[in-house]
């Protein structure tokens, strides 16, 4: 599966079981450690958990494995490293807190979630 395919992949999986402002960022021109970057909240500590297990399974379904993850029993930000795709899964205090996409938002970069539907 194509990069841009997975993280779209993960965006719907991410939709379908109830995250909040999901966005995909396209950073590759960026960094050399991912190319895209999957970012959606839970409502809390609960439903971030939920949703990196349901979106590990998903995916899992697929042979797509994550190489890494990290911040799972806390669950306030679990990251799934896809290598090409890299996803983020916050608790609402810490995605504001945080602020990644203002960090690594280039507006021209942006894949809309609508890409997705």
């Amino acid at each position: 599966m194509e990069a841009k395919e997975l993280a779209i992949s993960a965006a719907k999986i991410l939709d379908a079981k109830g995250a909040d402002k999901i966005m995909i960022l396209n950073v590759n021109h960026l960094t050399s450690i991912t190319d895209y970057f999957v970012i959606a909240n839970g409502r809390n500590v609960q439903a971030v958990h939920t949703l990196a297990d349901d979106l590990e399974e998903k995916l899992a379904e697929q042979g797509i494995l994550p190489r890494r993850k990290e911040g799972i029993e806390a669950s306030r930000w679990i990251v799934l490293d896809y290598a090409h795709v890299i996803v983020h899964i916050f608790h609402p205090d810490e995605r504001e807190y945080y602020n990644i996409e203002r960090l690594w938002m280039d507006g021209s970069n942006q894949v809309e979630f609508a890409e997705a539907e």
